[in-house]
């Protein structure tokens, strides 16, 4: 099998999509991290871009009835987002994602991403048409560019013009989590003013941004903490390359980048929330690992750990979040405390 780097100097099909004026984006995975700059770029070139719809039940439905058992619950999501453009677009954006480093990769199904598509698609016998390219995100900037160039070429664009989206959507995402970032440090500034009981309990939601940001896997979880009165903080809104660094302290053989992450934004933000809670979508293989080490190795702070799935109720997870702000609250008061 031929490597990453090889698969990116592979030549492209010369402008296969150029009358593809219509661009659909699947609000499901990697959509949460990097869908401010797909979207620049796309309305750089020209096209009108489509997203789909939040997050419901009937969306998981459908992509649960194009997908296999074996696939975790944000895949089965996205299949389910594909499916709901698939007829009001000319071409479904589904890229592949390259593994810039040994640790800085993505969970394998981010690679293999438009062959899941494309084949789930065929078997049911339901057209979709992929617009897809191997794109090297969180690597060095000259791979990244020149992937993007190639996705620009698939739509009939000169290397110039390639170029010229490329610069534009980056600058696009940069500000898009600079204003994350400085929104977050600025919560957390302002609540470190207040007296202690005037403070409201601050939770760190732990969780890859399509699971802490999506209204039918993560929002469930934090509604229910801004229902009981807490205020949540998102590991993943915080300066990436800065939690990049931190997780050095937590782990030097951590692969996946995004974990790699979380865990530095939890290490970063540790003394600034009163609890933490991790989120992961059933049976996410990365987080299995992660979420483990993490309750193993980062103490201090109360911790817990949630795995959703596909259940239709959602009663059993706001009870156990009711109780965790509930034992915060008792202990702030000077609860469960010895001596």
């Amino acid at each position: 099998m031929p490597s990453d780097r090889k698969l990116a100097a592979l030549p492209t099909q010369a402008a296969p999509l150029a009358d593809a004026h219509v661009i659909g984006l699947p609000r499901a995975l990697m959509y949460y991290r990097l869908g401010t700059k797909w979207r620049a770029f796309f309305e750089a070139l020209g096209r009108e871009v489509r997203v789909s719809k939040p997050s419901d039940r009937a969306v998981f439905e459908r992509g649960e009835a194009l997908s296999v058992d074996e696939c975790c619950l944000a895949s089965k999501l996205y299949l389910g987002h594909v499916d709901e453009l698939a007829d009001r677009v000319d071409a479904v954006f589904c890229p592949s994602l390259a593994r810039p480093s040994a640790f800085r990769t993505y969970c394998t199904k981010f690679q293999a991403l438009p062959d899941l598509v494309s084949n789930a698609f065929a078997l049911a016998e339901r057209p979709v048409t992929v617009l897809s390219e191997l794109l090297w995100e969180d690597g060095a900037e000259k791979d990244e560019r020149e992937s993007y160039v190639r996705l620009a070429a698939r739509l009939g664009a000169s290397r110039k013009e390639g170029v010229a989206a490329w610069k534009q959507a980056r600058r696009a995402q940069a500000d898009h989590d600079d204003k994350l970032a400085r929104a977050q440090a600025d919560l957390v500034r302002s609540a470190a003013r207040l007296p202690e009981g005037e403070r409201a309990i601050q939770i760190l939601v732990a969780a890859h941004p399509y699971v802490a940001h999506d209204p039918y896997v993560g929002g469930v979880v934090t509604d229910a903490l801004r229902a009981n009165g807490a205020t949540v903080l998102f590991a993943d809104e915080y300066d990436h390359e800065r939690a990049y660094r931190r997780s050095q302290d937590f782990s030097a053989s951590l692969p996946w980048v995004v974990n790699r992450e979380l865990v530095g934004a939890i290490l970063a933000l540790h003394e600034e929330v009163d609890g933490i809670v991790l989120i992961s979508a059933f049976p996410c293989g990365p987080d299995s690992m992660t979420d483990d080490a993490i309750s193993r190795c980062v103490k201090g702070r109360p911790l817990l750990t949630l795995t959703v799935d596909a259940q239709s109720g959602t009663a059993g997870v706001e009870t156990r979040v009711e109780s965790f702000v509930d034992i915060l609250s008792y202990q702030r008061k000077g609860g469960y405390l010895n001596g």
